[in-house]
């Protein structure tokens, strides 16, 4: 889904601050809100990191930009849950002392769900990415729609992350490392500069 999740190659969100020795929690809460999340999880049907990927781009953009990256998982995980019925919004403010936000419902319409294949490219093959903007989850970035790269790696067959995210269906594909230069992806004058991407074969089409 094209959302404020997907801010790859956007300009105006300042720098990007890199932590050194950054720890993996900053705080107590944080530990307790990872636990929290994988006891949701493990409760919901037909569960994927691609169904809790989705929550978290459900999110309103205001307050998807202003929270932590914890938060979004608490966010995610309070959706999951209200909507696989494990609890109820009332349950939640009430033990949150108040509202707790939720993400937005699904919109994902009629999934397509391609049939399996093996790889249709090799290493070395210039593709285009496919300019698609599905209203459901799809972990191809904006940034490489309609540009094109070649084809560096081969990383074996994974399950489709647009199917995974809204059916129980697991279609495996052939996932590819997809090499770009960052002249065709943003034309900012920099040479020799490649940029990888990881992008299934539904992704792509051939040149």
């Amino acid at each position: 889904m094209d959302g404020i999740h997907d801010l790859g190659g956007k300009q105006g969100f300042g720098a990007v601050v890199v932590e050194r020795d950054e720890p993996v929690f900053h705080a107590p809460w944080e530990r307790v809100a990872r636990a929290v999340t994988f006891a949701v999880v493990g409760n919901v049907p037909n569960a994927s990191s691609s169904l809790f990927r989705h929550a978290i781009e459900r999110m309103e953009p205001a307050h998807y930009l202003s929270s932590s990256y914890y938060e979004h998982w608490l966010t995610a995980a309070a959706t999951l849950a209200v909507e696989a019925g494990l609890v109820t919004r009332q349950e939640l403010a009430e033990r949150a002392d108040g509202p707790f936000p939720l993400a937005g419902p699904v919109r994902a319409g009629d999934v397509a769900i391609p049939a399996g294949h093996g790889a249709r490219f090799r290493v070395g093959d210039r593709v285009r990415v496919r300019n698609l903007h599905p209203p459901g989850h799809t972990r191809c970035p904006g940034y490489v729609r309609g540009k094109v790269g070649v084809v560096s790696r081969l990383d074996g067959e994974w399950t489709i992350p647009d199917v995974e995210a809204h059916s129980p269906v697991r279609v495996p594909e052939t996932l590819y490392s997809v090499r770009f230069d960052t002249g065709e992806l943003w034309g900012d004058g920099q040479q020799a500069v490649t940029v990888n991407v990881d992008l299934w074969d539904s992704y792509l089409e051939g040149l």
